[in-house]
């Protein structure tokens, strides 16, 4: 629950105003900065099901790219890899770069992308009953 500071009552109305001017602006610069890391931390929103959706491939259905959107969220925390494995869709050629770079990041990143692949394929394919 959040708690406000008491009031401070002046004499003068402006010094009031002041106050309560500068105690507003702190609380609006510290919801500023919850909000910039929340939103830097928070999973990709739906890059990857609309471009899913926007690289037009036959069977990208609404429903499987959704799932592919679910699937990726758990696997992918940090929205940079959501974009960059949303960026695949649109060039095919970089997840192969990707995975043939000798940087330790790509390398990672390679590694989440394979599991994801396996979760993915998992969860999303159509039964085949």
């Amino acid at each position: 629950m959040t708690t406000f500071p008491e009031p401070v009552f002046c004499a003068s109305d402006e010094k009031m105003q002041i106050t309560i001017r500068a105690v507003t602006m702190k609380n609006f610069a510290i919801l500023t900065v919850v909000l910039t890391v929340l939103a830097s931390s928070a999973p990709a929103g739906n890059l990857i099901r609309k471009a899913c959706l926007k690289a037009g491939r036959a069977g990208a259905t609404r429903e499987l790219c959704s799932c592919i959107q679910h699937v990726a969220d758990s696997h992918f925390h940090k929205r940079a890899d959501q974009k960059l494995m949303a960026s695949f869709f649109k060039d095919p050629h970089k997840a192969q770069v990707i995975r043939q770079s000798d940087r330790r990041s790509h390398e990672a990143f390679w590694t989440r992308y394979k599991a994801w692949g396996v979760a993915a394929e998992e969860s999303c394919a159509p039964d085949k009953s």
